[in-house]
């Protein structure tokens, strides 16, 4: 019996066979024989030769990552690494959440501001903490909202319609407000309606000063301090610029003049609210959609109000400003003339279906005189409406339009 054929023993299992003694039948083999995947196959179009290429790379990059039985992953997860994944790389700050560090235990909790809990948790010297009640938990959601941080420079929120004696100036008042009482940073409201407009009477008026002397002193003002003297400043920390009282100075009170006011603004507040007066083809307007951020419409409840609303979503959409409209929101200022006889559910329906939402502002006895607004002797609901529209015009803002 020849050596070769023996049965191999030990290592001698893994030797090469020597080609001398292996028969040339068994060296020479057909391509037909070998299984080739043709994407592993390069072909040169200048030689005749094929050169064929194994799989041992690319296997044994697929199993480089095996360690002790346990499949390595690149992309890190909190999910998986609690399952006892293992990774090839440390655990990324990214990782270290809000959500996963904070103990939201009962230990924890804050303390709860009013009411049954803020007793029990008192005389129990602060060992027995059931956390706010759900309606002191919604509001604290709404006040995040309209506190939300805002990229970039300053906001402009216009706030217009095409027909006056809607509500307007009221609703531009009750919005900003709503944000100054919940935010930090500046918010102020400029009046640029042409034909003298009431913004200023709306709050305590603490100066004669209008976007007239804006314009005039512009080039000395040095900062805040100095800008901060021509606004009227009310209790909620809401500043209002005055438009001209004088009408033949209103007049004047053109594309130009807004600009140099709002550039003015935009140095020291974070959201700035116009509110754009009677009409949309004033020369005050181009200006004051090309810088808007987002967009508040005011509708009565009156079958022409509404109307006259929806055309200036229209018009808007027709020049160019089609985003701007679908990221808007309508406030349904209930309490015109007419609104007991319309069905205000059909107009919030027609508006829903051009716009991102629809506020029903109602009617407050303290709104209805048209005088100094007070926002703490408000109703419940109309607090609670502003604050509803402040938080979605805040939505808004950190949506890209």
């Amino acid at each position: 019996m020849a050596i070769w054929d023996k049965k191999p023993e030990g290592d001698d299992f893994l030797a090469p066979r020597p080609q001398a003694d292996v028969p040339v039948a068994e060296r020479t083999h057909s391509l037909a024989e070998i299984a080739v995947d043709a994407g592993l196959v390069d072909v040169t179009p200048s030689t005749s030769s094929i050169e064929i290429v194994t799989e041992e790379p690319r296997l044994a990059r697929e199993f480089e990552s095996i360690d002790t039985g346990l499949v390595r992953k690149t992309n890190y997860s909190r999910r998986d690494s609690l399952r006892g994944e293992v990774f090839d790389q440390p655990e990324p700050a990214a990782m270290l959440t809000a959500d996963r560090l904070i103990d939201l235990s009962a230990r924890n909790r804050p303390a709860p501001e009013a009411g049954f809990r803020r007793f029990l948790y008192l005389i129990s010297l602060k060992t027995i903490n059931l956390g706010d009640s759900l309606k002191i938990r919604e509001r604290k959601a709404v006040d995040a909202r309209i506190g939300a941080q805002l990229d970039g420079g300053a906001k402009f929120v216009p706030v217009l319609t095409r027909k006056g004696g809607v509500g307007k100036t009221t609703v531009s008042t009750l919005l900003g407000m709503a944000l100054a009482l919940s935010r930090e940073d500046r918010i102020i409201a400029i009046d640029a309606n042409p034909d003298r407009g009431t913004l200023a009477e709306r709050v305590s008026k603490s100066t004669r000063f209008t976007v007239r002397d804006v314009v005039n002193r512009a080039a000395a003002v040095d900062g805040f301090t100095d800008f901060s003297t021509m606004v009227s400043r009310d209790v909620t920390r809401l500043d209002v610029l005055a438009s001209d009282s004088d009408p033949m100075l209103s007049e004047a009170f053109d594309e130009g003049d807004y600009n140099v006011v709002a550039d003015m603004a935009a140095r020291y507040y974070s959201i700035v609210l116009t509110d754009c007066g009677t009409g949309i083809v004033h020369s005050v307007m181009r200006p004051t959609l090309q810088r808007a951020s987002g967009l508040v419409i005011v509708s009565g409840g009156s079958v022409d109000e509404a109307r006259l609303a929806s055309e200036t979503l229209t018009w808007l959409e027709a020049n160019g400003y089609g985003d701007l409209v679908r990221n808007s929101v309508v406030a349904l200022n209930t309490a015109t003339q007419g609104t007991n006889l319309v069905k205000l559910d059909e107009i919030e329906q027609h508006f829903k279906t051009r716009v991102r939402h629809v506020v029903r502002i109602p009617y407050d006895p303290a709104l209805a005189a048209g005088s100094v607004i007070r926002f703490d002797q408000l109703r419940k609901g109309t607090r609670d409406a502003a604050r509803e529209l402040a938080a979605l015009v805040v939505d808004g803002l950190n949506s890209p339009i």
